[in-house]
């Protein structure tokens, strides 16, 4: 299974659309910062937009009342995991 997480761009490295010059971007999200590639994004980013990072590469664009509702759930679905993992076994 594969897991895409929400960060916000903190920099941008190139050009829309120049594809001479490798864009990248640098994300952060939940205290760890990445470099990713911007070649395959559906919408160029701006700095605090968020996008949708997977292996090296953001995906897409998003708003940022989505990212946060995206982060919200997967911070509940780690919390329930969490207590599943320390409860005793019936």
């Amino acid at each position: 299974m594969c897991l895409a997480v929400p960060m916000r761009v903190i920099e941008i490295e190139g050009v829309e659309g120049d594809f001479s010059t490798l864009a990248k971007a640098l994300v952060e999200g939940e205290g760890v910062r990445r470099e990713v590639r911007l070649d395959i994004i559906d919408r160029w980013p701006e700095i605090g937009d968020y996008v949708i990072v997977h292996a090296g590469f953001a995906l897409h664009a998003l708003t940022a009342g989505e990212a946060e509702e995206s982060l919200r759930l997967l911070r509940q679905i780690a919390g329930n995991t969490d207590q599943r993992d320390t409860e005793d076994p019936v």
